[in-house]
């Protein structure tokens, strides 16, 4: 259960407001009161749970919730008498209520904390929050309701649009960064890529472009983002970028992608919208992965790909054939 000390619980609310909110129709009284989310084990007659996975079904059985968002098909599996939510997409439907009862994650009143450092020439809208030991350099702007965490640091002249988070120990450089995005602890974004020209002695190439992050993007804790070498490095709307990811300069990501830990995307690279990079990948540079495209863990990609089709392997094929390609090697070792 979420603890009260570190969330601010709203509610509760009458099932019929849980239901809309969670786009589900009701089988159930709508005035009956809910208290609060909770998984499958945890909750209790006032609480609402969800089931989307049928290797939980003991747990879903033995649950003492009062509501329980579920697939119409899943409903026989549900214990008699209790209210039920139909949704096509339960695990969307519980982010939706628990966002009803936890409408603000973190709690921060606006302000500029004494231990900060704002320069004079930065703007600041409307109930911003600025904590301890965070700098703000010379013509920043950070849009209404920002909220900048303990010793975060935003570099002379970027942007932060309304409604961003910065967390704790961020550091942002050269970047204009759209509204409601979420930056986690340890984020680096704007630093230099890594240009050189090689030879006998590496001689440095000046990293002349920005990082341009869209609206509704979040980014994991201790990623790291380069600015261009001279264009730009992109990140497209609705983006979900993971811990631990490395994105090279000049990488183009499209809207809605999603980028899991501990993958990295080298220099220019492009990635159109909604691609899947599932964890440890690696993308090799100046290549062009098409809309749609989803990459299994470890897959490593060294040529271009075709949008709208999964992929495996390393190197990078389609992921029935890759499938294929392990089973045989499976069969070879067992006649060993």
């Amino acid at each position: 259960m979420p603890d009260p000390r570190f969330f601010d619980r709203a509610g509760p609310f009458p099932l019929a407001l849980v239901a809309q909110r969670a786009g589900a129709r009701l089988e159930g009284d709508p005035a009956m009161p809910i208290q609060d989310v909770a998984a499958l084990g945890l909750a209790t007659e006032r609480d609402v749970a969800f089931f989307d996975n049928r290797r939980l079904r003991d747990a879903l059985a033995a649950t003492r919730a009062g509501a329980l968002i579920v697939r119409d098909a899943d409903r026989d599996l549900a214990p008699a008498g209790r209210a039920l939510l139909i949704s096509l997409e339960p695990y969307r439907s519980y982010a939706a209520v628990a966002a009803l009862f936890y409408p603000s994650q973190e709690r921060r009143a606006a302000g500029v904390h004494a231990g900060a450092h704002v320069d004079p020439t930065a703007k600041l809208g409307d109930r911003v929050h600025v904590a301890a030991g965070a700098v703000v350099e010379a013509g920043a702007e950070i849009g209404d309701g920002c909220r900048i965490a303990a010793n975060a640091v935003l570099g002379e002249r970027c942007i932060l649009g309304p409604d961003c988070v910065v967390g704790a120990g961020a550091s942002l450089s050269h970047c204009l960064i759209g509204a409601r995005t979420v930056i986690h602890a340890g984020v680096r974004i704007g630093q230099d890529g890594f240009g050189y020209a090689l030879g006998f002695a590496h001689g440095k190439v000046p990293q002349l472009g920005r990082v341009l992050i869209g609206d509704d993007v979040e980014i994991g804790a201790n990623t790291t983002i380069d600015r261009g070498a001279l264009g730009d490095t992109v990140i497209g709307s609705g983006t979900k970028i993971d811990n631990l990811v490395q994105i090279a300069h000049n990488v183009v990501l499209g809207e809605h992608c999603v980028i899991v830990a501990q993958s990295g995307i080298s220099g220019s690279a492009e990635l159109g919208h909604h691609v899947v990079v599932a964890a440890q990948s690696g993308i090799t540079g100046h290549l062009t992965i098409g809309p749609g495209a989803r990459l299994a863990a470890r897959t490593a990609v060294i040529r271009d790909l075709e949008g709208n089709q999964d992929y495996g392997g390393a190197p990078a094929i389609p992921a029935k054939e890759w499938r294929r390609q392990l089973v045989a090697i499976g069969r070879l070792g067992r006649r060993n």
